[in-house]
Order: C-alpha cells, then sequence, then structure tokens
C-alpha cells in the first residue's frame, strides 16, 4: 500500500521549492524529492510596491512546470505557500487570483507571524536545545524568534533579506568596507529595536539557505570529517573569521569557494553580515545551524494537529532513535533486552569499583544498545562498518555532532582496533581519557549482546563479584542457554580487558516469577 504523499510548494522572495514528504506512526517525516529554482521575486518588485508583470509571468510558469512534476510524483495534496515576495506585493490579490486561474494553484500567504511560527516548531523538534534565538533570512525578510525551555516567548519579522539587502548595499561585484559598515550599522539598529532580544546570551540558531551555505563553507575550510551540516555549530570566532576571508572576495571569486552555491554567491555576504551582527547584539558565543525550517515546520505543525502525543519537542532524541529503528527494522523486544542486559552490568560493574558511575555514560550506553549493529539491516557480515558510518554520518534529530560520533563509536564496537580506526579521524574532537571511556562502553555493550546469542532473551539477571582471583559473573537465565554460554564465552574478552583480570562465567537455571 502506497504512503499518501504531501506536497509543499514553498514561494520564497529568492527561490521557489517543491518538496514531497510522506509521514507515518513509526518512522515519521520522510522527505521524498526536493527540488528548488532560483526565481528572485523580490528583485520584480517596483517603486510603487507593485510586482512587475514580467516576475508575475516568472511565478507563473515556474508554477505550471511544478504542477506537471506533481502529476508525475501522482501527488494528490499540495499545501503552496508565499512569503515576503507576494506577501510585500501591493498587487498580491491579482497574482493570486491570476495565479488560481492559470495553474489551479491556491496559493496561501503566510503572514510574518506564521512564518516565524513555523520556523520555530522545526527548530524546536530537531535540536536538543532548549532555549535559543532563531533567524530565518529570506530573500525579502527576515524573521526572528526567541524561544525559552522549548517555549515561543517573541517572534518579529524584519521587511528586509538578502536579495534586498544586496540591492541596497553592494553596489558593485564585491562589498567594499564601507559598504559592510553601513550594512552592520543598518542591521544592527533594527535588531536592538527588540528590547527582548539584547544580551539574551543564547546560542543562534539559523535556518533556511544561507545559514545553510555558511556552515558548508565552514565545514569545508575545516576539512570537516563527518557529513550533514543539520545541528552543525560555529563559535562567534567562526563567524567573524568567516566574514574577514569572504568580505574581500568578489562575486566571482566567491562561485569558487568549496560549499558554496554559485546562485548565492553575490547574497551571501550580506547574509553572513545579518549573522555576525544578530550575534554581537544577542552576545550570543555559538552558532547552530537547523536543516529544519519553515517547510518542516508546516508539516509538523499538521501532524500535531491530530498525533500531538507523537511529538514530544522535549524528547527529540528518543523521537530520531524510534524512527531509525524502524527504518532499519530493529527488532524493538530485542533492543530493549539488550538496554536491560548492559545496563546491569554497567551498574554491576560500577558497585565492584570497575568503573565510576556517570548518569550521561549510563544515558549514552542505553541509547547505544537501542541501535546496536543497526548495520546489520545492510550487510550482517560488516554490521560494525556500516553502523559506524550510518551513525556518524546521518543527521539525527536531537543529537548534536559530538554527541552523534560517540553514539556511533560505542553503537558500532566490534574490537578494539576497529574502535581506533573508527577514532582516528576525529583525534582532536575527543581526548584519550574520554576514547578509553567510549571503547568501555562499547565492550560492555558487545558483550552484552553476546548473552543474548539466540535472541531468545532468556537471560533475566546477573551478578558480579570481585576477589583476588578475579571476577565471577553469575548469569541467571530461563531455557537452554547454549548459544548464550558460547557467545559470551567468546566476548568476556572484552569484558577482562575493562576488568583487567580474568572474568569467570556461570550460567544459573532458574525459574522466572511471573508475578514480578
Amino acid at each position: 500500500m502506497k504512503k499518501p504523499k504531501t506536497a509543499i510548494l514553498d514561494i520564497g522572495s529568492n527561490t521557489i521549492r517543491l518538496v514531497i514528504y510522506s509521514y507515518d506512526e513509526r518512522r515519521g517525516l520522510r522527505e521524498f524529492e526536493n527540488i528548488k529554482t532560483v526565481a528572485r521575486l523580490r528583485t520584480y518588485i517596483q517603486a510603487t510596491g507593485e510586482m512587475s508583470e514580467e516576475g508575475i509571468e516568472l511565478l507563473q510558469k515556474i508554477l505550471l512546470s511544478f504542477r506537471q512534476m506533481l502529476e508525475d510524483y501522482d501527488v494528490h495534496e499540495v499545501l503552496v505557500t508565499a512569503t515576503a515576495a507576494i506577501r510585500q506585493a501591493s498587487n498580491q490579490k491579482e497574482i493570486i487570483v491570476r495565479m488560481k486561474k492559470e495553474t489551479n494553484l491556491d496559493i496561501d500567504v503566510l503572514t510574518e507571524e506564521e512564518e516565524a511560527y513555523f520556523g520555530f516548531v522545526a527548530v524546536a523538534h530537531s535540536v536538543p536545545t532548549e532555549s535559543a534565538v532563531t533567524i530565518d533570512i529570506g530573500g525579502g525578510s527576515t524573521e526572528i524568534t526567541y524561544f525559552k525551555n522549548k517555549k515561543l516567548q517573541y517572534t518579529h519579522s524584519f521587511p528586509f533579506g538578502v536579495v534586498s539587502l544586496q540591492q541596497q548595499f553592494m553596489k558593485g561585484d564585491r562589498m567594499s568596507s564601507v559598504e559592510k559598515e553601513q550594512l552592520a550599522l543598518f542591521t544592527e539598529a533594527q535588531f536592538r529595536s527588540l528590547p527582548w532580544l539584547s544580551g539574551l546570551k543564547l546560542p543562534v540558531i539559523g535556518i533556511g539557505g544561507s545559514a545553510r551555505n555558511i556552515a558548508q563553507i565552514d565545514q569545508q575550510r575545516k576539512e570537516y570529517p563527518i557529513s550533514s551540516v543539520h545541528q552543525y555549530k560555529m563559535d562567534v570566532h567562526d563567524v567573524y573569521t568567516l566574514s574577514d576571508t569572504l568580505s574581500d572576495l568578489s562575486i566571482q571569486e566567491l562561485k569558487k569557494i568549496e560549499g558554496l552555491s554559485s546562485d548565492r554567491a553575490d547574497i551571501i555576504l550580506p547574509a553572513l553580515e545579518v549573522f555576525r551582527v544578530l550575534m554581537k547584539v544577542v552576545k550570543a558565543e555559538e552558532f547552530m545551524f537547523s536543516g529544519k525550517g519553515l517547510r518542516e515546520g508546516i508539516m509538523l505543525n499538521r501532524i500535531l494537529q491530530t498525533h500531538p502525543e507523537e511529538l514530544n519537542k522535549h524528547e527529540v532524541f528518543k523521537h530520531s532513535s524510534d524512527t531509525l529503528a524502524a527504518e532499519y527494522e530493529i527488532n524493538l523486544h530485542e533492543a530493549e533486552h539488550l538496554q536491560f542486559l548492559s545496563r546491569k552490568i554497567y551498574l554491576e560493574c560500577v558497585k565492584n569499583g570497575i568503573i565510576e558511575q556517570s548518569p550521561a555514560s549510563l544515558l549514552l550506553l542505553e541509547r547505544a544498545a537501542a541501535l546496536f549493529y543497526l548495520g546489520e539491516y545492510i550487510d550482517a557480515d560488516s554490521a560494525s562498518q556500516h553502523t559506524f558510518y550510518i551513525l556518524s554520518n546521518r543527521s539525527i534529530d536531537g543529537l548534536e555532532h559530538l554527541d552523534r560520533l560517540r553514539l556511533a563509536l560505542v553503537a558500532s564496537y566490534k574490537n578494539k582496533d576497529t574502535f581506533k580506526g573508527y577514532a582516528a579521524p576525529f583525534d582532536q574532537w575527543i581526548e584519550k581519557a574520554e576514547l578509553k571511556h567510549l571503547r568501555e562502553l562499547g565492550a560492555i555493550l558487545k558483550f552484552a549482546y553476546g548473552l543474548n546469542g539466540s535472541k531468545r532473551s532468556i537471560v533475566n539477571d546477573l551478578s558480579m563479584e570481585s576477589s583476588k582471583d578475579g571476577v565471577r559473573m553469575k548469569i541467571f537465565v530461563s531455557g537452554n542457554a547454549m548459544a548464550e554460554e558460547y557467545q559470551a564465552g567468546k566476548q568476556k574478552k572484552h569484558l577482562e580487558r575493562l576488568c583487567k583480570c580474568e572474568v569467570s562465567l556461570q550460567f544459573v537455571e532458574k525459574d522466572v516469577d511471573t508475578n514480578d
């Protein structure tokens, strides 16, 4: 049975984009197709405030092309939204009526408040940050929000964007120091007109294409070793350095910059300067990019209307983990049992003074157990390699990049040498002491995995006791444990490396108390 698809046709001031989504309760919101064209509709707004006939004809032509694509994709539910360019056009009503007549598409012109709100919804449900300032700078408007504890506090929409700022402040093929200063003074005055914005000392989260390109440029500059820009962080010095580096370049030189889309070469400097000034006003130390924005916010808002219990913005990672487990067909019962076993071993190690207790470490261990060896879905023999690659390179909502790497290292643990190989490109990210601890968590998980060798979840308890002769582990089972004894015997070397002594295993069969 085909999943129903919903398309959002997003008419922006700089680009027009068609994105097709599907949603189901297990796999969540999924993007099937994403096609854009650069229209620069903002440039067709005349001095009178009207959009010119040339701009309207261009819009009509693009919408007709997208309509044909929608028929080819067999999409019947289409949401057509428009933002600043049409919202600010004095002949807005005439444009909407004409597009309905010529393309049979109903355009919903979002208010400034709606545009800002949908951006907030997307960010709140896709990043772990509890409090922040968001900025979505489009071609003709800039939306700012401030949320605290994932609750929206303030929103504001400014009637300027990267296209209008480029037209106003950049007269040649490069931005002069005077133009840069004038732009900075203008945007700072605009931001300081909001009394709730100054001095918040919170991260700034960028939404949209300009923010994405800046994150990509910074990743290229640093030879960043993993993929995806969602939840990528830059500190305030990175933003200032990038501003200084790019400001001297012409548009033609900018087009050669790795990570920068050529169609944004002429507008990236105004965008970067706006982000820099906003961080100055907010007194932000961090800039983060969110890969989820207006369109995802619209879709999530629709889902929340009918399934409010499914999307908890305070448990973003749990939802991501559940959808990953569904996508890679992880057996939920086996995953829960692996969580139980690894937690039990961890706590026994703590009790025996083998490792120090840490709530963060236990949480990481349980998260890794839920996704352990998900790469088996691709190939059982190379499950470890596939698991590490997927978890380290895939965007995972609610998990910042360093935490994603930690998860990947533990959830893919195979042996000491393989772990070292995976960790090698990240020697500047994680100190040796922490790498050792992550390897210990991986060893616990690998041994726990062996304790469910027959996939029957027959190990229902265990205990560990240290003595001068080593560590003795009693493993209580219900049923024939031949497979568990064999696998645990193979994997106990990981536990012995952790304990730094010999580990003896004793399997004890007992009846399960059904009243527990």
